[in-house]
């Protein structure tokens, strides 16, 4: 009996062993990979901070950028905030990670989204057709980068750290992460004030001549003339070609046209013109009007262009 019961207890010690050794294990798979959660989150946090810093610092300073130049950074900077919140859509949720995760996917979300608007508002804001407008919606813009911060710093970070010390991690917390270093960047006219030192009120820091100029309009192959009213069919769709001549000194890039007509604006882009050259965008209205309408097309004007009187034109059409 006495063998038996030192055999009996011996096989509960080393039961209570392999219990204690498996779920010595299983605790610090866990807690490698809430560390491993922790650092890729850190990881993408101080990418974040230096996309913040690029961006601010060429709003405050661009230095000798072109309005070109400083559009091509921006969407640089957009493309990586895009990344950024990819990753971060690819993050596990190890442990009890599932909420903080959650709003880590909305920190990224309002992030991303905010720097998409921005990139796609900047030509305009450095422009002038619109400018104003523009500028106004990229101020805006910066109220999502701002409330971004406030959930990173108040829910995300405070959440993910208590998780981390809850399972015994004291070397793997959260870094600060603040996109918006000013609250200055809220004010729209802080925001104009730094668009119009790369703009230049339309034409500082554009060196050479630069215009732009309507020289054709033609609908389904009719050319359209000012004063003289122009029959099509529309049976198959209505397109609408604009041919832009440059007529300054200087490669154009990304030149807009817009095309109103029954109360609906449709906009094409020539991705580049030459000095001299001549380009032709293609707009196909939609939906297709019908009977006698006002056609409206607009060039709108490149940084740096001052006369822009030969940039529209309104032509009177009947669509059959």
């Amino acid at each position: 009996m006495l063998r038996r019961g030192l055999a009996l207890g011996g096989g509960l010690v080393l039961l209570i062993l392999i219990v204690l050794g498996v779920k010595g294990c299983l605790d610090a798979r866990a807690n490698r990979e809430l560390s491993d959660y922790a650092r890729n989150v850190t990881q993408i946090v101080e990418e974040t901070e230096q996309t913040s810093k690029d961006f601010f610092s060429k709003l405050e300073d661009p230095g000798n950028l072109s309005v070109t130049d400083f559009v091509g950074e921006v969407n640089a900077d957009r493309s990586a905030m895009d990344t950024y919140a990819s990753r971060v859509d690819g993050l596990g949720a190890p442990g009890d990670m599932k909420s903080a995760q959650s709003n880590l996917e909305l920190v990224y979300e309002l992030r991303a989204r905010a720097m998409d608007e921005i990139d796609a508002k900047m030509s305009t804001a450095l422009g002038d057709a619109g400018a104003e407008k523009a500028m106004a919606g990229i101020a805006k813009q910066m109220q999502k980068l701002f409330a971004s911060d406030v959930v990173y710093e108040t829910v995300v970070r405070p959440e993910v750290d208590g998780i981390l010390a809850d399972n015994g991690i004291s070397d793997s917390d959260l870094p600060e992460s603040t996109f918006l270093p000013n609250e200055k960047w809220l004010d729209e006219s802080t925001v104009a004030d730094a668009l119009g030192a790369i703009s230049g009120g339309g034409s500082a820091n554009v060196s050479g001549v630069h215009g732009l100029g309507l020289i054709g309009v033609s609908v389904n192959g009719t050319e359209l003339v000012e004063g003289v009213p122009a029959t099509v069919a529309g049976e198959e769709g209505v397109e609408v070609e604009v041919t832009v001549q440059n007529q300054g000194e200087s490669t154009e890039n990304g030149v807009s046209v817009s095309v109103t007509a029954g109360g609906e604006t449709l906009k094409g882009e020539i991705d580049e013109i030459g000095a001299g050259e001549e380009a032709t965008a293609s707009i196909l209205l939609t939906p297709t009007p019908s009977g006698e309408v006002t056609l409206e097309v607009e060039v709108e004007p490149v940084a740096g262009e001052q006369v822009t009187e030969n940039n529209e034109a309104a032509y009177t059409l009947s669509i059959e």
